[in-house]
């Protein structure tokens, strides 16, 4: 069994970045400046933001956190958005999730401009995406992709099941694993209401978890010699961390990860490669590489 590191591998790429911006910044180019609004005081929110920004410093961007209250209206908020769209300097902003009840987040993804959306979220995104067009790719199945480039997995012809249906991990990751210039694998999606859901996990030679409960997957889920990767990031009580918390994954790791050929822990598997791709897309919006 091979451990999965996803956080040796950010840091890697975040020094490519950083040597690539260099380069840019001596040549006389532009340095990427990526913008991030958070709204109210969300305690994951608050922690996503912050190590966004820490790595925008390791990358060499520029970064501008603005800041509001959950009292913000959607009008106000859509104002603020409106302003980066204009704003020449930013190359690619995100509106941290989640959002105060009173605004559609849906609303917010659609007014950013689909050219600077670096979280790959508007709709023109997803759409190109979806018939291999290039576009922002999210930034979670990004990241999966890239492991799995970078640790030589093989993809084309296997069978891969993704386990969740969200918008932001189960879709996009589906679709790109089917695709022939990506994952060119054989792709089931499997989710609450799937019927012999073990049966159909026992077949993956790629399992992506990102159902969102802890302990899931078992080892009676899991073919030998599978490469697992966990994309489940859920707060469990734990009185041992000084967080009083500690982040447990989709996957029940001490009893599957031996009958694994590649397998990612949490933390330090897919998390860091996600805030890593939102920099790589970043550094594309600012190269002006795929909108021009």
């Amino acid at each position: 069994m091979e451990l999965i590191d996803g956080k040796a591998t950010a840091a890697q790429i975040k020094a490519e970045i950083a040597e690539e911006v260099q380069q840019i910044v001596a040549g006389g180019g532009k340095r990427p400046h990526l913008a991030a609004i958070l709204v109210g005081h969300d305690g994951g929110s608050e922690t996503y933001v912050k190590n966004k920004v820490l790595a925008c410093e390791a990358c060499g961007f520029k970064s501008t956190l603005l800041r509001f209250e959950d009292s913000i209206t959607e009008e106000e908020l859509l104002a603020e958005v409106d302003k980066l769209n204009r704003d020449a300097d930013v190359d690619g902003f995100i509106v941290q999730l989640p959002l105060p009840k009173h605004i559609s987040e849906q609303k917010v993804i659609e007014a950013i401009d689909y050219r600077k959306d670096v979280d790959g979220f508007h709709p023109i995104n997803v759409g190109r995406m979806a018939i291999g067009l290039p576009c922002y790719i999210s930034a979670t199945p990004k990241g999966i992709l890239e492991l799995l480039k970078r640790y030589k997995i093989e993809t084309s012809g296997k069978k891969c099941v993704v386990l969740g249906r969200s918008n932001i991990v189960g879709k996009p990751m589906a679709q790109l694993m089917m695709q022939k210039q990506y994952g060119d694998a054989t792709v089931t999606v499997c989710h609450s209401h799937s019927r012999d859901l073990k049966k159909e996990c026992r077949e993956a030679d790629i399992l992506i978890a990102a159902i969102g409960q802890p302990d899931f997957v078992t080892a009676d889920m899991v073919k030998d010699g599978a490469t697992v990767i966990d994309v489940g990031t859920t707060r469990v009580p734990d009185a041992t961390r000084k967080t009083g918390f500690r982040l447990n994954g989709d996957v029940k790791f001490d009893e599957v990860a031996p009958k694994c050929a590649y397998i990612t822990p949490v933390p330090g598997g897919v998390g860091p490669m996600t805030i890593c791709m939102l920099m790589k897309n970043t550094l594309a919006a600012g190269k002006k590489e795929i909108y021009s």
